[in-house]
């Protein structure tokens, strides 16, 4: 399947009063300057795609770790520097310019850039108003940078990541805390989760079609546990129970949560195609 294929419409346009005008000179300003520093130091698509590749046979060890601080900070300082020139993408193409039709059945779509057993680099496509529903990251570390773009982005981490017992409704339901509830506009920072911390539970929900260049270390695999779930979140007063109240203090409850595990959503399906871009090349 084809980008083109997929729905493209974009449903918000920059707005024209003095905020918006900020921001849009804003986000010039840092494409700008990202343009500027790629220059100076004349890293070209495929040695910044290589590079990144680099890093990460080197930060990721395979089930059971978690890259150090320092690392985290590498591969995040690569990571922000990269365009979507850097995966053979433009804001130029077709699908990321606005149409007045829009599909009913947009789906998203990921292309993959490598993957073995330590880490893999992808590509996800977003068309316009499509979601990609609370999903977890068990014992992984995944880095998302926002190449092209506007997106909500809403996260969870569980306030006891082990044991929830003292802190559950149901069986299936849960308490966690809120990470992230805002709207990202490309170009933006390398945005971290980590398998307990960081919003290891979030929803990618594209306000205008979107391209996100993830980095999952170690990817998922069903063999080692690392499956994915799915999870419905209910605000925290709507569920609260008496001998709950202590839990959360009042200031704090839009910040928590309660998630239950849910069957995979339709919307969670995602089309398969193929990487086009820059290639990499292992060393090993």
């Amino acid at each position: 399947m084809s980008i083109e294929a997929v729905e493209v419409a974009g449903l918000v346009g920059p707005r024209k009063d003095f905020i918006g005008q900020v921001n849009e000179k804003v986000i010039k300003k840092k494409r700008y300057r990202r343009k500027m520093i790629r220059k100076s130091i004349q890293i070209s698509p495929i040695l910044a795609l290589q590079r990144l590749f680099l890093s990460c046979q080197e930060v990721f060890k395979g089930h059971g770790t978690v890259p150090s601080p320092n690392d985290v900070q590498k591969l995040c300082h690569i990571l922000d520097a990269m365009m979507p020139e850097d995966v053979g993408l433009s804001g130029d193409l077709q699908f990321f310019k606005p149409r007045q039709v829009i599909e009913r059945n947009a789906r998203v779509t990921y292309a993959t850039i490598y993957k073995c057993d330590n880490f893999s680099l992808c590509i996800l496509f977003l068309p316009a108003s499509t979601v990609i529903p609370l999903h977890n990251h068990p014992g992984m570390t995944v880095f998302s940078k926002l190449l092209l773009g506007t997106m909500h982005i809403k996260s969870y981490d569980w306030v006891d990541p082990v044991d929830s017992n003292d802190q559950t409704l149901t069986p299936k339901m849960r308490l966690a805390r809120m990470k992230a509830n805002d709207i990202f506009r490309a170009p933006c920072n390398t945005s971290v989760l980590y398998p307990t911390s960081g919003g290891n539970i979030h929803e990618f929900r594209a306000i205008t079609p979107c391209a996100v260049l993830d980095v999952l270390g170690p990817p998922y695999s069903k063999e080692d546990g690392r499956d994915c779930s799915y999870y419905k979140d209910t605000p925290y007063k709507t569920l609260l129970k008496e001998e709950l109240s202590g839990v959360v203090k009042e200031e704090e409850d839009s910040s928590y949560g309660w998630l239950e595990e849910i069957e995979m959503p339709e919307e969670s399906e995602m089309d398969v195609i193929k990487y086009l871009g820059p290639k990499v090349a292992d060393a090993a």
